[in-house]
């Protein structure tokens, strides 16, 4: 039998070294499963990019620190930390690079199941032949200072018959077929702006229709001037007098005593309330608003201006459940239309109506037949646009109303109201239940720009 001597370790000191040694280390790859290792290789990879990240936004373009000496011990704790940090490294990484990929805007780091929603960008250069008037089109829509369906889909067609005017034929080529060719970056220059709206589709699809259908045998600018006709007939008779017909039938539903309750700001309800004032009948209005766009006191200002004003009250979202009690009728506006019977309009459209369906007030949205989408919307998640962060200064609050790293602001502009909780629909077909939005293509015919 062996004599042990001072230089050996003693048997047992081996034996517990080992496991201790095996939970310190990683395991190696041979005894690691197929699963372990790729998900190894893609946390090694997140740490990778969120370091590099780092090093290009947080540091400043300074230069890497150097390396601290250590040896294998605090590499194997490095390691084992960037492995524990891996999944924040991954989320930090990801929101790394959707921050570089849309300018630096307010996006969700958090939340990056809301990263698909549209985001306004700010129009820093134009790609291509792009005509001053949508370069000037793209700014306003950045900037929300163009805002709304109506609002937003006249100044696209105005600005294309700008287009159309200034546009020359090619030698060897049709206007039917080149102007086609030249309108397609224009749009995609306002969409770069602002994720384009149901009402421009529909427009500008009309438009393209009437493009292709123009005859090859025309003098130039008489098919220009044809073009820009058409446009201006499509604004008459789908918005303006679309418009006065929905006062018309809504405006009857108004009666002497009525409490009016409408949500944010529609242009044509503001039209349907004016025009009831001015027909001598005597009610009163409540504005509902809600932040960040606060298009509420724009309407306020329109109600209560002139020398006859209504009689209104303002408040914002959360205080509707103490003023709905004294409500007779709402009235809202949509953006766009579903042929399941669901509307989109502005965030918080859909509290009020169910709100107001709970207590049996009649729900009627004013809508015009273009906003009509015959795609079916469930939810207002697979499809959205935020609304630009407005963050107040103040003096004394300046530390509580700056956004910080630690706060994430989330601003979707639209909702989906779902059929059952609207009463009816006014459009310039008539009063049309949730129920048969889908004949509206049947009623209004082959329509053309």
């Amino acid at each position: 039998m062996p004599v042990p001597t001072l230089t050996d370790p003693p048997a047992n000191a081996t034996a517990s070294a080992a496991p201790a040694a095996k939970l310190q280390g990683q395991p190696s790859q041979k005894s690691m499963t197929k699963a372990e290792r790729r998900e190894l290789q893609e946390r090694q990879r997140a740490a990778k990019a969120a370091q590099k990240a780092q090093q290009q936004q947080g540091t400043g373009g300074q230069s890497k620190p150097p390396k601290s000496p250590g040896g294998p011990q605090k590499k194997a704790q490095a390691g084992e930390t960037s492995k524990q940090m891996a999944p924040a490294a991954k989320d930090a990484a990801a929101a790394a690079a959707i921050d570089e990929a849309t300018g630096g805007k307010a996006v969700s780091r958090s939340l990056r199941i809301f990263t698909h929603f549209g985001l306004p960008k700010p129009v820093s250069h134009a790609k291509g032949d792009i005509h001053p008037a949508i370069v000037r089109l793209g700014l306003l829509f950045s900037e929300f200072k163009i805002c709304g369906a109506n609002a937003r889909c006249i100044a696209t067609l105005t600005a294309f018959k700008s287009v159309i005017q200034d546009y020359t034929t090619p030698p060897n080529h049709t206007l039917s077929r080149h102007l086609m060719t030249h309108l397609s970056p224009q749009i995609t220059h306002l969409v770069a702006a602002r994720p384009m709206s149901v009402t421009m589709g529909n427009a500008i699809r009309e438009l393209k229709l009437e493009i292709s259908n123009s005859d090859i045998d025309m003098v130039e600018q008489d098919a220009k001037n044809a073009l820009c006709n058409k446009i201006d007939n499509y604004i008459r008779d789908r918005i303006i007098f679309a418009d006065e017909v929905i006062q018309e039938l809504a405006g009857n539903k108004i009666k002497d005593g009525d409490v009016v309750l409408t949500f944010a700001r529609s242009s044509v309800v503001e039209k349907i309330l004016l025009n009831a004032q001015e027909e001598g009948k005597k009610f009163s209005a409540t504005v509902i608003d809600s932040p960040p766009l606060l298009e509420g006191k724009t309407l306020l200002n329109r109600l209560t201006s002139g020398p006859n004003p209504i009689p209104c009250t303002y408040a914002l979202l959360p205080a509707l459940p103490s003023l709905i009690t004294e409500v007779t009728t709402v009235l809202v506006g949509a953006h766009a239309l579903f042929s399941n019977g669901a509307v989109y309009s502005r965030a918080g459209t859909a509290l009020v109506a169910m709100m107001a369906k709970g207590h049996g007030i009649p729900v009627m949205v004013c809508c015009e037949t273009y906003k009509f989408s015959e795609g079916v919307m469930v939810d207002g998640f697979g499809k959205n646009e935020l609304a630009p962060v407005k963050v107040t200064k103040s003096t004394s609050h300046s530390e509580a109303a700056s956004p910080s790293q630690n706060l994430e602001i989330l601003n979707p502009l639209y909702d989906l109201t779902p059929a059952t909780f609207i009463t009816a629909v006014v459009t310039e077909v008539g009063l049309i239940p949730p129920s048969s939005i889908s004949s509206i293509p049947l009623a209004l015919g082959k329509t053309t720009l």
